[in-house]
């Protein structure tokens, strides 16, 4: 006997076709914020052509992480500083109608015992879903981040994002890839670096990452380590063979490599702002900035010439800046350690990191961005 076909008003519905799902809008606006042990930057951006569009931004300096480092907390005053610029930048979400967005926290985030509780006081406050991400994935995002940046003759690449709390590297063999193809195949690696370090299951040419390496030490964390150091030029120099003694165990510390076909990356406030010392800017100019490439000579004059100054003069220099004044000397330290270990002719500069790494990865995977070069 057939069933019964139920009528009336509480029939089934008929059948309907599943909507396709629909399109993402190639304009819409993205929005990506990174939350680290120092700063709180954040962008909105809009896809265009193989890149994207600023939109809008926002950078503060938080000081998230003071007092991180003896207490192992986050202090009540940092974190009502860090909600406040939150604050702002949900405004700026709003202005601008941004559907799409990430906002990532970092090293003090993840070191600290509080910081889910600070994850859960930033959604009361604010309404914001923050994440707090591992170096696996802020190494990766910061590495997509710089790919325009890779030359097509580049066969080794060091990528170096210098943060507030943490330092991470990541050593890239482009050997394998044609020449052409090597930015994209950076670029490709926001898929992660496990198709990287084990290449073959995919189509096309790959990068391979040969080792990567988050050391707990950035500007921030390594200043307050060396902080009862009195003597300035004295704490540079243990700050700087302090941190080189962390790279012992990255697999391409060991190895002896030619200057030739080999190019390093650095992305960090430390790095931009040695930049534009080198150019004498006394304004700050990111389109004479970034992609500038420096040697290791002219990265050590304006090094010598920071200590030269000493604390007082560099914090009168217009070129340094008051924000970054208290934490270029660290950074600067891990620069010339990364530079006695790896010299080259070639340190590409890169105003730019994990923000930009973040609207990479979520434009790539929405398929807004288009291909070909950049």
């Amino acid at each position: 006997m057939a069933p019964r076909r139920p009528t009336g008003a509480g029939a089934f519905p008929r059948p309907v076709d599943t909507p396709a799902p629909t399109p993402p809008d190639p304009v819409q606006p993205y929005a990506a914020l990174d939350l680290g042990t120092n700063s709180c930057r954040m962008l909105v951006a809009q896809p265009k052509g193989a890149q994207f569009h600023v939109v809008d931004s926002f950078s503060k300096s938080v000081q998230l992480g003071a007092g991180l480092e003896g207490t192992g907390r986050l202090s009540r005053a940092s974190m009502a500083r860090t909600v406040q610029a939150l604050k702002i930048c949900k405004t700026k979400f709003v202005k601008h109608n941004v559907r799409r967005m990430r906002l990532v926290a970092t090293e003090a985030c993840r070191r600290a015992t509080n910081a889910r509780d600070f994850i859960a006081y930033i959604r009361r406050e604010t309404g914001l879903e923050l994440e707090i991400i591992e170096p696996e994935e802020e190494a990766r995002l910061a590495v997509v981040s710089c790919a325009p940046l890779v030359s097509t003759k580049t066969e080794q690449l060091l990528v170096v994002d210098i943060g507030g709390g943490s330092t991470e590297l990541v050593w890239i063999d482009l050997s394998r890839v044609p020449s052409p193809e090597r930015p994209r195949a950076i670029m490709r690696l926001h898929k992660g670096f496990q198709s990287a370090l084990h290449p073959g299951a995919d189509p096309f040419p790959t990068a391979r990452v040969v080792d990567w390496i988050s050391v707990p030490l950035g500007v921030a964390t390594l200043r307050d380590q060396f902080r009862d150091v009195a003597d300035d030029s004295g704490r540079f120099a243990l700050m700087s063979w302090y941190f080189e003694e962390q790279l012992a165990e990255f697999t391409p510390y060991q190895a002896d490599q030619t200057r030739e076909g080999f190019q390093i990356i650095g992305t960090s406030g430390t790095v931009t702002t040695v930049a534009a010392s080198h150019l004498g800017l006394r304004r700050y100019d990111r389109s004479k900035v970034d992609g500038l490439r420096m040697t290791s000579d002219q990265i050590d004059a304006v090094i010598r010439d920071y200590l030269s100054l000493g604390e007082e003069g560099r914090r009168t220099d217009p070129r340094i800046g008051k924000d970054r004044q208290a934490l270029i000397m660290s950074g600067a330290a891990i620069l010339q350690a990364l530079m006695r270990v790896w010299p080259t002719d070639r340190l590409s500069v890169a105003d730019r990191g994990l923000r930009e790494g973040l609207l990479y990865a979520q434009m790539s995977a929405d398929g807004v961005l288009e291909e070909g070069p950049f």
